[in-house]
């Protein structure tokens, strides 16, 4: 089957490749009074007049990429444009194009967000602007979703995208600014170890608490012992109190007998 281009009806090259990113079975279409204010569209002066809605439509939008030559590398590249495209839904004759060309081609109105109001092309490059609503919520948000993606894959963006996106970069920077803790080439890190001094000179005495009195190191220039913990000293109490050693004097003192049928033969 031969690939049309749907925005001039001729026919594509046969290696051009169409991919469908939206479709909705149902849409309505209105023609729409001029627009009479900066601000955008209003959808409720169409849908006030029953007159207005002229047709029930499928909508589509299809991606085309059309292999080009490039002179300079001598290789294929690849041209890609989008269409959105108003066909009966019975017969998929084309009622109305609009080539995605541009942000300003699709305008969600300001009164709903259901119904937009698209810049159709006709032969010749005539324009016209028609009203299109969709009957679920749902359908309307993944045809917004969908054009989202069609302008990250043109490089377009709208004005909202374009704050979001300078917004995003200034973030970046932020991030990027950070100090550099690294080590540079012949810096080094000293750590003090708590608990540990360094020597100090001979004849120098530091004041210790005693008043005035300076501690000599202990024998031998090792460390002073670290004081018994609590448990310690309770279990030395214990032991003192149970095995008292007995007072001086003979066993005869004590009571016993040490003869030759003493208790300790």
């Amino acid at each position: 089957m031969e690939n049309i281009d749907p925005s001039t009806g001729r026919p594509l090259p046969a290696d051009a490749i169409q991919r469908v990113l939206f479709i909705a079975p149902s849409v309505h279409i209105y023609n729409i009074p001029p627009l009479t204010s900066t601000k955008g569209y209003v959808a409720s002066s169409w849908t006030a007049d029953p007159a207005r809605q002229i047709f029930t439509a499928r909508l589509r939008i299809l991606e085309t990429a059309i292999p080009v030559p490039n002179p300079a590398s001598g290789a294929l590249d690849e041209k890609v444009k989008t269409d959105i495209l108003l066909e009966d839904p019975a017969t998929g004759q084309l009622f109305a194009a609009a080539p995605y060309t541009a942000v300003t081609v699709v305008e969600q109105v300001l009164d709903s967000s259901r119904f937009f109001a698209v810049t159709v092309q006709g032969e010749g490059g005539r324009k016209a602007v028609l009203g299109v609503g969709f009957e679920e919520r749902s359908e309307a948000f993944d045809f917004s979703v969908a054009l989202q993606e069609v302008r990250k894959t043109l490089g377009i963006q709208s004005v909202a995208e374009r704050k979001m996106g300078g917004r995003a970069a200034k973030e970046k920077e932020k991030v990027e600014e950070k100090r550099d803790f690294s080590l540079k080439e012949g810096q080094t890190i000293t750590v003090n170890i708590g608990g540990r001094k360094g020597r100090r000179s001979e004849g120098r005495s530091e004041d210790t608490g005693t008043g005035g009195f300076a501690l000599g190191p202990p024998p031998g220039g090792g460390l002073l012992p670290p004081p018994p913990s609590a448990q310690e000293v309770k279990a030395q109490k214990r032991l003192s109190q149970t095995f008292s050693p007995p007072p001086p004097g003979s066993i005869e003192d004590l009571g016993f007998d040490d003869g030759e049928f003493g208790e300790f033969q």
